[in-house]
Parts: structure tokens; C-alpha cells; sequence
């Protein structure tokens, strides 16, 4: 063989020899875009796990507190069905008082008042308050119950409470029993 040819041969097993490595090189390279290209997918995986399990926790925070205050008002309103059919006992008891203070047996008043007053300390201390209400106050339709309207004796008394026929109670925040009036027109 000549020179050239030793030459040429030598050319052309670099330029295979060149071609392996740069084949080698690209493999190299694809396998490591794959590999970072995997690394991508498993972080943007684990960033959306994330943000599904925050809001999941959120979701489950706002639950507990949703819960909470729930039972929290039903605690407080628990004996709002007792309390409400207890009202015309007190209402009995009124009448019963104002009956007896007519009689001269005062005793028998003092032990009716005794009681009365002890009925109503005890539905006190469960929240009952009375929902303050005279004549002469404006009338309010969402706390009164107007009964009926009758001509004002008065001009001052027009649009006005003139009588309360039944007292009104609330029990916390709300109103169970509306007070019934009379309304002046």
C-alpha cells in the first residue's frame, strides 16, 4: 500500500472513530435530557401532590371550624323546644299573680311569687331574656307581632305600641316568641 492509502485508511478510522464519539456523545446527551426531563416531571408531580394536599388541608380546616361553631350553637339553643313550651307556664304564673294580689290571703301571694320568681331565674340562667316592650315604643315589625291596629287615642301614639298583649322572649341573639301588641293608626 501506498502512503496515501496508509493516509486515507487512517483518515477514515478517525472520522469512524470521530462518528462512534460523537454518536456516543448525542446517546450521552439524549440520556441525560431524559433523565433531566424525568426529574421535571417528577418535581412538577410532587408540586401538584403538594398543592392537592394543602388544599385538602385547608378543606379540612375550614370543616373543623364549620363543626365548631355549629355545635357551638346548638349548644346554645339545645333547650330552645324546652324553654319555648315553658313561655305559657310563665304566662300562667303571671296571670295567677295578678289574680292573687286582688285576694287579701297575702301569703298565699308571697308563696306564688316565691315560686314565680324561682321559675324564672332558673330560664334565666339557661339565656332567656325578655324582649323589652311598653307602650308608647315604636313599633318594629321585625321584633313586634302586631295583633291588630286600632285608631290612635293620641296623634303621638300613631304608628306606636298602645298595648302589649303577650311579652316577647329571646333566647342568646334570637327572638323565640315575637311580643304581640297593638299598634295605633
Amino acid at each position: 500500500m501506498s502512503k496515501k492509502s496508509k493516509v486515507q485508511e487512517m483518515d477514515e478510522e478517525m472520522e469512524k472513530s470521530q462518528s462512534v464519539n460523537e454518536t456516543e456523545l448525542n446517546e450521552e446527551v439524549e440520556a441525560e435530557q431524559e433523565e433531566v426531563s424525568e426529574e421535571d416531571q417528577l418535581r412538577d408531580d410532587l408540586a401538584k401532590e403538594k398543592d392537592k394536599f394543602l388544599r385538602l388541608f385547608a378543606e379540612f380546616e375550614n370543616f373543623k371550624k364549620r363543626t365548631s361553631k355549629e355545635r357551638i350553637d346548638l349548644f346554645k339553643t339545645a333547650g330552645q323546644d324546652v324553654i319555648v313550651s315553658l313561655l305559657p307556664v310563665m304566662d300562667d304564673f303571671d296571670r295567677a299573680l295578678k289574680e292573687i294580689s286582688k285576694s287579701e290571703d297575702k301569703e298565699l301571694f308571697k308563696g306564688v311569687e316565691l315560686i314565680s320568681n324561682k321559675f324564672r331565674e332558673t330560664l334565666k340562667n339557661k339565656g332567656l331574656e325578655e324582649v323589652e316592650t311598653k307602650q308608647g315604643d315604636v313599633f318594629d315589625a321585625e321584633i313586634h307581632d302586631a295583633v291588630t291596629q286600632i285608631p290612635a287615642p293620641e296623634k303621638k301614639l300613631k304608628g306606636k305600641i298602645i298595648d302589649v298583649i303577650e311579652k316577647g322572649f329571646k333566647l342568646g341573639d334570637r327572638i323565640i316568641r315575637h311580643p304581640k301588641v297593638v299598634v295605633g293608626n
